[in-house]
């Protein structure tokens, strides 16, 4: 299995080698040369699988240059239910990311049982066990840099920290996260972990991830990698959990499903859309926005047209405060039928400031062969869906689940199982729960006075130089 850049002007790599970078050479990102297929018969299969049986079948299709002892190995060490024991005290934690039905056809994906109570935990913690198994065969080490709207960055900390080998830069927007969010990252005191709150939105934080891992004279002397969802690795991780949700509310693989999916940074509905390419029989992927549309606007026009940071709004579902959304490009990659010329020449006007239209060309007309569909929810309709959730069901979600369910049934289908994914905990969201519901949501044993431990964290203007800066200082540390 071979790796290509969406924008055609790098190498064809392995998944191990393209494992501890990001963006390929030409500014592009990385896809499978040619999708793998899932048969009938390997579906079959499938079904009676436990979690980690599924993402060895699922990543040993990806990651073949891997040994197959050796990812067995890693998948064993990473999805245990000691590691993803942290959510809701009835949840089934051997089935890792258990189903919770709501209703007949009606399910939300429990994915936030964690160590950091977010969905970025089922991927990050097998990235860390990755980069370790990697840098270790290599004789090297990493300076990881990346940027968080909230979970990604607790996450991959999570996964990193004390890691020999691996240093994780993490910038995030100074006002952009709840008070949960902050302390999670800002608490850590492992030496290897580097705080930066940048003073702007997400977007900021973004781009000047992008703009280092371009300067490639820089990103090799310091060893740049990447965890945010612009890495392979982690998509293919999300990728498993799919499968997983999709056996467990079918009785036969003649079955459709649909998935809703909050989106801001198009990663994780980006892994329902390799998982449908590999032949899981997805009826609808259903994007579900706030109020930073983007990929509404999208989806309904055929126009991408991101917005400034100032034009980006502060929401109560702040995961997903995101007005570029980087993994958007491996989606237009495949909708262009893999037409890389094509996909830079959209590109240069995107990091250029600019937006493009897909209805000119008759390239948006493809959408119909993808399934996708979308929808956005307003601080209304997440304060409106957290309480018809909780009175109807007696199940407290977030702000962020609330924009899925919110979407999801907007677009759901009689006799089709609807599988609204889950983005963290309740608990990460504190205020917006107790707007919607006049109480606090329960917080997991031990992270009652989170708020209150000593911070390590340094603030920075959202500046390329002085971000390189402070990693040339840190990079040996």
């Amino acid at each position: 299995m071979h790796y290509l850049s969406t924008r055609g002007n790098a190498p064809a790599l392995t998944f191990s080698q393209i494992l501890l970078g990001g963006l390929a050479p030409d500014g592009g990102l990385y896809l499978p040369e040619t999708y793998p297929r899932f048969s009938a018969d390997d579906l079959a299969a499938m079904r009676g699988m436990d979690y980690r049986q599924l993402a060895f079948a699922v990543l040993s299709r990806l990651a073949d240059d891997i040994p197959a002892d050796d990812l067995k190995v890693l998948i064993d060490k990473t999805y245990t239910a000691d590691t993803y024991c942290h959510g809701r005290q009835d949840s089934d934690y051997s089935q890792i990311t258990p189903v919770r039905k709501l209703e007949d056809d009606l399910y939300i994906l429990e994915l936030s049982n964690g160590p950091t109570l977010a969905f970025k935990d089922m991927a990050m913690q097998l990235l860390g066990n990755l980069f370790e198994y990697a840098l270790d065969k290599a004789g090297q080490d990493i300076n990881i840099l990346g940027a968080t709207s909230g979970d990604t960055g607790s996450a991959a900390e999570y996964a990193m920290r004390g890691k020999h080998n691996v240093r994780v830069f993490m910038l995030s927007p100074e006002h952009g996260m709840t008070r949960f969010q902050q302390a999670q990252m800002y608490s850590l005191q492992d030496a290897n972990i580097f705080n930066i709150a940048v003073r702007g939105v997400f977007d900021d934080c973004q781009d000047m991830v992008k703009s280092v891992s371009n300067d490639l004279e820089f990103k090799a002397k310091y060893r740049i990698g990447a965890v945010n969802s612009i890495n392979w690795g982690r998509i293919a991780a999300q990728v498993i959990y799919y499968f997983k949700a999709y056996f467990a509310v079918t009785e036969n693989n003649q079955q459709q499903v649909s998935f809703s999916v909050p989106s801001g940074n198009f990663g994780n509905v980006c892994a329902g859309h390799i998982a449908r390419m590999l032949g899981l029989p997805v009826h609808k992927l259903i994007v579900a926005t706030n109020e930073n549309d983007v990929l509404d606007e999208f989806f309904h026009s055929g126009v991408y047209r991101p917005r400034t940071a100032a034009q980006t709004l502060h929401t109560s579902s702040p995961s997903m405060d995101i007005s570029k959304a980087s993994n958007f490009e491996r989606f237009v990659a495949d909708l262009t039928g893999r037409d890389a010329a094509k996909v830079a020449e959209l590109w240069k006007a995107v990091d250029a400031g600019g937006s493009f239209d897909l209805k000119p060309d008759g390239l948006f007309d493809n959408i119909k062969n993808f399934g996708i569909v979308s929808g956005s929810s307003s601080h209304a309709d997440r304060m409106r869906t957290i309480r018809l959730v909780w009175e109807k069901y007696r199940v407290m979600i977030d702000t962020h689940t609330a924009d899925g369910l919110k979407v999801g049934l907007e677009h759901r289908d009689p006799g089709i199982p609807l599988v609204c994914l889950e983005t963290a905990l309740p608990a990460k969201f504190e205020d917006s729960i107790v707007e919607a519901l006049g109480m606090r949501p329960e917080r997991p044993a031990g992270l009652e006075n989170l708020e209150s431990l000593p911070r390590r964290v340094t603030d920075m203007d959202a500046d390329v130089a002085a971000i390189q800066a402070f990693i040339a200082r840190h990079a040996n540390d």
